[in-house]
């Protein structure tokens, strides 16, 4: 019976599909210095590694070659040895081998070192027969045993089979057959330690692990400093731009790379794009504002007058909501222009010290006392300023009996504009009175009662404020808190 299967439903035609694979976090807010430093670390690791592999190689390779070729070295002497014509004084009848005795003479003349140190790692043997012709000394005795399945290492004319010594020590042996006079087949058996291999190969490729370590460190602190000294012109570029955005340059300065030099280029090229509409913003916000204010606070004043309690009432209405609506927009549009206070950067010490020299020329009645702490660069545009420290300080003019105090001090990252008159000053229900537009306590005087809320509205644009009270002088206490630009503070 065959089980049962659920069908398979094909997927869904709208079905969103797999997220595509997305590489670790640390990786992708890893920093272009860490990225460069870490590619080239991991390079540099991975070459050091295939040099030590490729080397030790080599090493094992050579110190094998080494070790076959001196065991070569003795195969050919003990042949020659084996070869060679018997005594003068011996039969030469069809070159029969000597015996045993006298083959055993002529093969120790050749038993030399290491071969001929008692109780030794290096060995040969001499068999025929099946029996031991003749042996090194360093076997005391014993046999050399050589398996005809045992493993070997290396290829070729470097192979080396592996077996054990006497003392069941790892040895590393070569074979060789030779046709004796006489018809009969000698083997020869040289045998060498296997550290005669390993105990060389140790301590080089030791020597060369530090070597490659040390020099892999030298190569990653040099990368470090590279990856350093080239991103250099970066970090220049960046400290640029800062200024820029502080307002202590107008441009991108100074000399860059190749590279980097079309990158400046667009760079000061935005920066005067933005400039340029910035100031054409400005203008048509300025435009704006004198078409529209000027009207609406006559408009106002003439409502003031009508003789009609209710159609005043109604016109008064309708100028206030007009006024609302348009500062609303004013407000919106100059905030757009400004495009943010952190570029500006205004000397508030001078423009101040300007100020009130002109006010003293047209009102030489009231002496003007400023108390300026030099330093302090406000995040204001420089017309923004004086239009605020202008409306104050006429204001405080207008209304001081003959003495004006203008002072400016920092607050943590702003500045204070102190403004005291030593007039009649203002209670608190009139200074929440002055502060609406187009109110007015003294109608004898010039103004349309605008001075004072422009002044706030702009230093509210600007992340400031504007608070009034009564002054030590006897007066109206003015406090104009400006914030201080990023480079000034």
């Amino acid at each position: 019976m065959t089980p049962h299967r659920p069908p398979s439903h094909p997927p869904h035609p709208h079905a969103p599909p797999h997220p595509p694979a997305r590489r670790p976090r640390a990786l992708r807010d890893l920093s272009l210095r860490a990225r460069l430093t870490l590619s080239a670390a991991l390079f540099v690791l991975a070459a050091i590694v295939v040099t030590g592999v490729l080397i030790g190689t080599v090493l094992e390779r050579f110190v094998r070659g080494e070790v076959a070729g001196r065991l070569d070295l003795q195969i050919a002497t003990l042949q020659t040895a084996l070869l060679a014509p018997p005594p003068p004084d011996e039969p030469r009848r069809g070159r029969r081998p000597p015996e045993p005795p006298s083959l055993a003479r002529a093969l120790a003349e050749v038993d030399g070192a290491p071969f001929d140190r008692p109780r030794g790692d290096w060995f040969w043997q001499v068999d025929a027969d099946g029996r031991v012709l003749a042996r090194s000394r360093s076997l005391g005795g014993r046999d050399l045993v050589h398996e005809d399945d045992a493993s070997s290492i290396g290829g070729g004319a470097d192979r080396l089979d592996l077996g054990r010594g006497p003392d069941g020590q790892a040895i590393v042996l070569r074979e060789d057959e030779i046709a004796l006079p006489g018809g009969r087949e000698a083997r020869i058996l040289v045998a060498a330690p296997r550290g005669a291999i390993d105990k060389p190969l140790r301590d080089v490729t030791l020597q060369v692990a530090v070597t490659l370590a040390g020099l892999g460190a030298l190569l990653v602190a040099a990368i470090f400093a590279q990856v350093r000294f080239g991103l250099k012109p970066l970090d220049r570029l960046r400290t640029a731009l800062v200024r820029v955005r502080s307002g202590e340059r107008e441009t991108v300065e100074g000399r860059y790379p190749a590279e980097l030099e079309p990158l400046q280029r667009e760079l000061n090229a935005l920066i005067e794009q933005d400039a340029a509409n910035l100031r054409q913003s400005r203008l048509h916000v300025a435009n704006l504002a004198h078409g529209l204010k000027t009207p609406l606070a006559t408009l106002s004043a003439a409502a003031e007058r009508l003789p009609d309690p209710d159609a005043r009432a109604r016109f008064l209405d309708l100028s206030a909501l007009m006024d609302r609506r348009v500062r609303h927009h004013l407000r919106r549009a100059r905030s757009a222009a400004l495009g943010g206070p952190v570029r500006q950067r205004t000397d508030l010490a001078r423009h101040a010290e300007d100020l009130a020299s002109t006010l003293r020329k047209f009102d030489p009645r009231v002496a003007i006392e400023t108390r300026l702490a030099p330093g302090l660069f406000v995040a204001v545009d420089q017309e923004d300023l004086d239009e605020m420290l202008g409306n104050l300080l006429d204001n405080a003019c207008r209304h001081a009996a003959g003495r004006v105090v203008l002072e400016t001090a920092q607050e943590g990252a702003q500045a204070v504009v102190r403004i005291a008159d030593d007039g009649r000053g203002l209670s608190a229900d009139e200074i929440a009175a002055v502060l609406q537009p187009g109110r007015r306590l003294d109608e004898t005087r010039p103004g349309h009662g605008f001075g004072l809320p422009i002044t706030a509205e702009i230093a509210g644009l600007y992340g400031g404020r504007l608070a009034l009270g009564r002054a030590p002088e006897g007066g109206l206490e003015v406090r104009l808190t400006l914030p201080l630009s990023a480079a000034g503070a």
